[in-house]
């Protein structure tokens, strides 16, 4: 498929739209903006400039998705058809990388498919999840509720990333300025100590400082080796954090590791029901919705904890019991689940639990938070001590030894 950027008008508005859309050729782009009502003005093939290829900066936003999803139920619920629900959000949105997206989609669903198999062709945008649910609203003809209930969904998961987010950006910005001021010390201040050393004859540096020196000429003259090391290094961890060793080993880091454990824990317990309660009350069927939700956590160890307990409802046990002593499992989890399997109520015993332990993870946030600021505190007068100790030394042991004053 090739990327196009075309300009054309509205034949129902007169309004000039300007876009991209994907085609095999240039006749295929007539063909599907004439079915959108779209008269061809200039087409042309996108510039693949080096900003184009990178997906950040074409991916469609969380808070772009979660529009799309409200409107678009705000306009089924009204009794709009699906076509022209679709055509009124791609009018409206500010996104170019979700324009992109709808009117592909809308030409799918025109040339037959369904809403959620047209969906399915772009998953770096909608989630098994996503598909799923609206597969479900459109099998039970309950489609606007569908995508109220991903619109909840998508905000809540959101909320939660970002408050994470949020947590980590104070202890990096100060590693950050830690790690630049010893580099500063290290290449400025230590060699004016060095120079004032070698000026006194008999004066030894302190094991330290020459330490501290040794490392000083490496990063001044091999700064270019320490730059690919460093690069070399983030690269092949980020690749190996792909597989599946490395991605076990990441996945096992974040649910054993203090003070971490606690809130990773919470997190995947509040994703699992959350995920669980709305596929739950779209009518996806249970194993689908484990399925599914296995995918959802994004931690392999608790997947595969989900993937066992399907497999033992299989077997014909109850979700609940399923789950029980699971080490990746918090107790009351199955615990709810038992409740809501034996009352009929598994959604509101889901939602319920998702509720609560979203609070437990904006709780666990505030308390590794508080937790993080003092060591970090502590860490940064560590090395402020070093520092200062490699610089003052020498200069205490000179006037100790007299060398100042004789030199003088």
């Amino acid at each position: 498929m090739i990327n196009f950027e075309y300009t054309a008008r509205n034949s129902r508005t007169g309004e000039l739209v300007k876009s991209n859309i994907e085609a095999q050729n240039e006749k295929a782009v007539v063909s599907m903006l004439t079915k959108l009502e779209l008269s061809p003005l200039s087409i042309k093939k996108s510039s693949n400039g080096f900003l184009a290829g990178i997906k950040m900066f074409n991916r469609v936003r969380t808070k772009d998705r979660v529009l799309f999803s409200r409107q678009l139920s705000t306009l089924i619920n009204a009794g709009l058809p699906l076509v022209q629900a679709l055509r009124s959000v791609n009018d409206q949105t500010t996104s170019k990388p979700l324009k992109i997206v709808l009117t592909r989609i809308i030409t799918s669903i025109e040339s037959g498919k369904s809403f959620a198999a047209a969906l399915a062709d772009f998953p770096d945008v909608f989630n098994q999840v996503f598909i799923n649910l609206i597969s479900a609203g459109e099998a039970s003809g309950t489609l606007d509720q569908a995508l109220e209930r991903l619109a909840i969904q998508q905000e809540k998961d959101a909320e939660i990333s970002s408050k994470i987010r949020g947590a980590m950006t104070y202890p990096i910005i100060v590693l950050l300025v830690m790690i630049a001021i010893v580099v500063f010390m290290l290449i400025k201040v230590l060699p004016q100590v060095q120079l004032l050393y070698i000026s006194f004859p008999g004066a030894n540096l302190p094991i330290e400082t020459r330490l501290l020196l040794d490392l000083s000429k490496i990063i001044t003259k091999f700064w270019w080796l320490v730059v690919v090391v460093i690069g070399a290094a983030g690269f092949f961890i980020n690749v190996w954090r792909k597989t599946p060793s490395g991605r076990n080993f990441f996945d096992t880091l974040k649910i054993r590791m203090p003070p971490l454990k606690s809130l990773f824990q919470k997190l995947y317990m509040a994703r699992f029901s959350r995920t669980s309660s709305t596929l739950v009350a779209a009518g996806v069927p249970l194993l689908q919705v484990l399925d599914i939700t296995a995918k959802s956590v994004v931690n392999t160890l608790v997947a595969k904890s989900i993937l066992k307990a399907a497999e033992k409802v299989k077997g014909g046990k109850s979700l609940g019991e399923a789950l029980t002593n699971d080490p990746y499992f918090l107790p009351l989890v199955p615990s709810m689940l038992k409740i809501g399997e034996q009352s009929g109520s598994m959604e509101t015993m889901l939602n319920r639990t998702a509720l609560y332990y979203e609070n437990e993870v904006d709780q666990a946030i505030k308390n590794i938070s508080s937790i993080i600021e003092p060591v970090m505190m502590v860490l940064l007068g560590i090395m402020a001590l070093i520092i200062v100790a490699a610089v003052l030394l020498p200069i205490y042991g000179l006037a100790g030894s007299g060398a100042i004053n004789s030199g003088g």
